[in-house]
């Protein structure tokens, strides 16, 4: 039987909310109560992906990442793990996963001169390949999360933001953003107006909310950077047996507080993923 895993966030405000139990969560599957088989926060250690654009508008920003990247990445545990990758046109890997966080702090400076990535931004398929390599070197144990740096302006050739959800939801990967400069999010599609379906605009907001995760826009990522790390890691991992289905199909999950941690936490918001494929 195979089970379902849940990185849930829960916060109150800006801050994440500390010290919930297994009892004070609730999960449906397909609107169907699930019993919790496993639970852990914090102890679980962290597989954490910086996904860094390195287009030409990009640059400043990652130099300013720099500057206090040894404080954000210093919450981290000595069981989490850190890797980098930096894509425009393609993605490649900067620094495989390793549990030397001093030096990952100071790889994101060198990040930009030792790729060549072609011009243009795809970050949607970025987003893939960092899911994919997620999947092929996180290994079994432990969250993770991608922690995406970019000015969410780009078009993907054939790559929908619903491939780019079930590629990462395979990965049982969450994909957090810091999005800087423009940073705009796309509209929505207008009824009866046409939209080449081939080209889709990106919208790592749609992509982190669909995932469980956030993307918050800052004028300043070095200040907001220990933020979303401290946040990335402190979130809770649900876990549940997998109930029968028809194979390929999209089944919606729900997390929600027990009425007893909602009248201690009345203001608190639960972010996870919206669902999976069986």
């Amino acid at each position: 039987m195979t089970d379902v895993r849940l990185d849930v966030q829960v916060q109150d405000g800006k801050q994440p909310v500390q010290g919930l139990k297994k009892e004070d969560f609730l999960i449906t599957d397909e609107g169907q109560p699930q019993a919790i088989s496993y639970f852990a926060h914090e102890k679980e250690p962290l597989n954490l992906l910086l996904l860094l654009d390195i287009s030409g508008s990009m640059t400043k920003y990652i130099a300013q990442m720099a500057q206090t990247a040894r404080e954000a990445l210093g919450v981290l545990r000595p069981m989490d793990r850190v890797a980098i990758m930096v894509f425009s046109k393609r993605a490649e890997v900067h620094q495989e996963f390793s549990d030397n966080i001093a030096e990952s702090a100071r790889q994101i400076a060198h990040a930009v001169e030792d790729h060549d990535v072609g011009a243009g931004t795809l970050i949607n398929a970025a987003v893939v390949s960092a899911a994919q390599y997620m999947s092929e070197n996180a290994g079994p144990k432990g969250r993770r999360a991608i922690l995406i740096l970019t000015d969410n302006l780009s078009l993907s050739y054939q790559l929908t933001d619903g491939q780019v959800i079930r590629e990462l939801n395979k990965a049982d990967t969450v994909l957090n953003g810091l999005l800087v400069g423009r940073a705009i999010r796309p509209r929505p599609s207008e009824p009866g107006r046409y939209e080449n379906k081939d080209y889709t605009p990106a919208d790592v907001y749609h992509l982190a909310e669909a995932t469980g995760g956030e993307a918050i826009r800052v004028d300043q990522p070095e200040l907001t950077f220990r933020e979303m790390v401290e946040r990335i890691r402190a979130r809770y991992t649900l876990t549940y047996a997998e109930p029968p289905s028809t194979p390929g199909t999209f089944r919606r999950v729900r997390v929600t507080l027990t009425p007893d941690a909602r009248s201690r936490f009345p203001n608190a918001e639960i972010h996870t993923r919206e669902g999976y494929s069986s």
